[in-house]
């Protein structure tokens, strides 16, 4: 799951970011109003954290552009306010709940768990494709004689491929939607990732194997 933390404080924002990545949440982080809605309109996003204190649009004037324009984005949202107002705002506004800074790491992961929890129950708790399966609660690939517990890049790249099996993924659209067309990111990296998947495939005895097309990008289909 790709999360967005919108929060202007960079102590903070990096805070949270490594906890979400220590949790399996992959995480990007915006650091004014303008910059998270950018990295929103890409759609690579299964959740928000918002902080409504920040520089050029401010939390509510955000969250007020997503509801708009029909984006219904989970969203839960940060403030350094204990006003009952405030919260009240934010919640009519549109999010779907709120943590007054400081909080503490369990209740900001219990939080973000609720509030996504309508997602994760609309999605199958495993895959399953030829002899393998992979669960999406605990990142494991498995097939009957063998598993292995992926890492989070790992168990993204391979999601997206046995959701279509036989159609091949653009090195592109990897990087979109994993890396979040980071320009520092190397492409390469995708080969990378691919070349791990392919040896853990392999040593399981899959029934599938991922193979590269030219110019085209990377399948999952039948050996």
């Amino acid at each position: 799951m790709r999360l967005l933390v919108a929060e202007d404080e960079r102590s903070l924002s990096r805070a949270i970011v490594t906890i979400l990545e220590k949790n399996h949440y992959h995480a990007d982080a915006a650091y004014d109003g303008a910059e998270a809605l950018d990295y929103l309109r890409t759609g690579n996003y299964d959740g928000l954290i918002l902080d409504l204190m920040m520089p050029k649009i401010d939390g509510m004037g955000v969250l007020k552009t997503l509801r708009e324009s029909g984006n219904l984005i989970p969203v839960l949202i940060l403030t350094a306010k204990s006003e009952i107002d405030d919260k009240v705002s934010g919640l009519d506004g549109g999010a779907n709940d709120y943590l007054t800074k400081p909080f503490a790491t369990k209740e900001l992961l219990a939080r973000i768990r609720a509030m996504t929890r309508e997602q994760a129950m609309q999605a199958e708790s495993r895959l399953r494709l030829g002899n393998i399966t992979l669960d999406r609660a605990t990142f494991e690939l498995a097939s009957p004689t063998g598993s292995f517990r992926l890492a989070n890049k790992e168990y993204r790249m391979l999601e997206m491929l046995m959701c279509s099996p036989g159609k091949p993924i653009s090195t592109e659209r990897f990087l979109e939607k994993i890396w979040g067309n980071n320009p520092e990111t190397d492409p390469s990296v995708v080969w990378i990732y691919i070349s791990y998947l392919k040896k853990k495939l392999e040593a399981i005895h899959a029934s599938l194997q991922i193979r590269d097309s030219q110019k085209i990008g990377y399948s999952l289909e039948e050996i």
